[in-house]
């Protein structure tokens, strides 16, 4: 299945069905064998992690004009290449959430106004997707989210080395969700993988794609 079989112009309103409300869970550090999503779906040992650290993710969707009509397209970053962690990779805009912030919505929308200049008034939140648990042992809360078209963004250069969009309709296509492995600390891990081109989706980013697909598509 791909996006065309559900209109674009009904994505919205099936997006809001499908999405939960509220965060599935709460944000204690919880035990590992709570989550159903993560790093370990694909029959990878759960993490031996403690505490479990909880962060947000934007998962922005914003409408373009297409050959045949508007479309959607997911807008990504790939984070420089000089970070710590995660270095290079293809990720959605979000970070840790702060004693400071108000819920995982306020850390997503901080950490994409930080990372990409998005102003939270041009953010439509429209729901939650599971919680995704790391290797790194973070407790992930994917907020998914409609962004002005009219954004232009201003990537912060310390943890931003690009911003770009990849069409919904491709994402959205079980034939695109590869599944790969590699070895990491001396275990062969296996993870979803959505080569787009030149950039390689893949990991926790690739993991939460599939979860919208989970939702958008399971009975």
């Amino acid at each position: 299945m791909s996006v065309p079989d559900v209109a674009v112009s009904q994505l919205i309103t099936h997006l809001s069905e499908r999405l939960y409300p509220a965060p599935s869970f709460g944000l204690s550090t919880g035990v590992a064998a709570e989550y159903a999503f993560g790093d370990h779906a694909l029959g990878n040992a759960l993490p031996d992690i403690h505490p479990i650290r909880p962060a947000a993710v934007l998962v922005p969707l914003v409408v373009r004009d297409g050959a045949g009509g508007p479309q959607y397209n997911m807008l990504l970053t790939q984070r420089a290449a000089t970070l710590r962690q995660h270095a290079a990779q293809i990720a959605f805009p979000g970070g840790k959430i702060d004693p400071t912030d108000a819920s995982p919505l306020a850390a997503a929308l901080r950490e994409a106004n930080e990372e990409i200049g998005l102003p939270a008034a041009l953010v439509r939140p429209l729901g939650y997707l599971d919680h995704y648990l790391s290797a790194t042992g973070y407790n992930i809360v994917p907020v998914v989210g409609i962004i002005d078209p009219q954004f232009s963004p201003h990537a912060n250069p310390d943890e931003v080395e690009d911003v770009f969009e990849v069409p919904l309709d491709f994402l959205m296509n079980v034939n695109h969700h590869e599944r790969h492995a590699r070895e990491w600390q001396g275990t062969l891990r296996h993870y979803y993988a959505m080569p787009y081109g030149k950039r390689y989706i893949w990991g926790a980013t690739a993991g939460i794609i599939r979860n919208l697909y989970e939702r958008l598509y399971a009975p």
